[in-house]
């Protein structure tokens, strides 16, 4: 079998041929666009393991015998699935190499945002800097006292609803795919409507894939109905937030911050939001209340290496019949 890395994110491919074995043929290259592999690193291959590339209608069509796409990563949606599918193609994902990771990230921007800890990190070194004493301001409030909303329940949002319990959050969730019984489990509860959670949530904690019903899912109308002074984190994918509407609406007061480690276009182009303007060039208006970081949540070096190893056992699965972890064309 021959399997394609177009990305040449490793040093050496010692796991990769510990997990496929000695008969496996390895093509690894390091293209921007899976558009110029040359045809010859296409017409063999059986599996496609992309991490940052788009797999688009006309690149699965240079491959002739592709059988399995691994997406590196739990986010699917940088594969067209629709178009593996009408070529028979199985599209799979690594769901469990960075939960732990993305789920303290999002706690981290949670604490960090209510807890007042980059509001008075801001003021203490401004020039001049605050009076040294505490800032009135309505990021500040007793985590106990407020309501942690989830949209989506899956793993990772399972683990901020244990991390937030832990720290005394009311935790609600709105997940229509989820089975009756799992707020049970969890002991958290569950609302049935958006707009219900959107009403709901002092934070909001956004973990929901993207796909073209979740696409623009968090609108100006969203975020009106949730309290004043809420917060929004999303450690999820940036088309999911409406970000002019985002914007307007922590600039009208109406949210007391946002923590994005996601946005639309990634990685930024000109012209970039004009929320990500705002925060580079320290408006005063967004300091202390804004936290944005590069779609690191999921990083570490073990997970790192978990995306690496994972992956190629998701591949050797798929190519010997035993799939796991698939992704139907259709899902969410």
């Amino acid at each position: 079998m021959t399997i394609l890395y177009p990305e040449d994110s490793y040093p050496d491919q010692s796991v990769e041929r510990e997990i496929y074995g000695p008969d496996a043929r390895l093509v690894i290259r390091n293209v921007e666009d899976l558009m110029d592999l040359d045809q010859a690193d296409c017409d063999d291959v059986e599996g496609l393991c992309v991490f940052r590339r788009m797999v688009t209608a006309p690149v699965i069509a240079r491959f002739p015998k592709l059988r399995v796409i691994v997406r590196m990563g739990v986010g699917y949606d940088r594969v067209d699935r629709i178009a593996a599918a009408a070529r028979g193609i199985m599209v799979c994902n690594v769901p469990d190499y960075g939960t732990m990771e993305v789920a303290d990230h999002a706690m981290a921007l949670v604490l960090a945002l209510r807890r007042g800890i980059v509001l008075h990190h801001e003021s203490q070194r401004g020039n001049p800097p605050a009076a040294w004493t505490y800032t009135r301001d309505p990021l500040l409030r007793r985590l106990s006292v407020q309501r942690l909303g989830l949209l989506g329940l899956g793993r990772i949002a399972t683990a901020v609803a244990l991390r937030a319990k832990a720290f005394g959050f009311d935790v609600v969730f709105f997940d229509p795919l989820r089975p009756n019984g799992v707020d049970l489990a969890l002991g958290v509860r569950r609302v049935r409507s958006l707009d219900e959670l959107m009403a709901q949530s002092d934070v909001l904690s956004i973990h929901t894939p993207l796909t073209p019903e979740t696409t623009g899912l968090i609108g100006a109308h969203e975020l009106a109905l949730m309290p004043q002074g809420a917060i929004l984190v999303n450690t999820a994918r940036g088309p999911i937030v409406d970000i002019d509407a985002l914007e307007a609406a922590l600039r009208s007061g109406h949210l007391a911050g946002a923590g994005l480690d996601v946005i639309p276009v990634e990685p930024p182009v000109e012209p970039i939001p004009t929320l990500l303007k705002a925060y580079r060039d320290r408006e005063a208006w967004c300091e202390g209340r804004l936290i944005i970081t590069p779609h690191s949540a999921f990083f570490t070096p073990e997970a790192w290496d978990d995306i690496r190893r994972k992956s190629a056992e998701t591949m050797a699965a798929a190519l010997s019949n035993a799939p796991q972890n698939v992704i139907a064309p259709e899902s969410y």
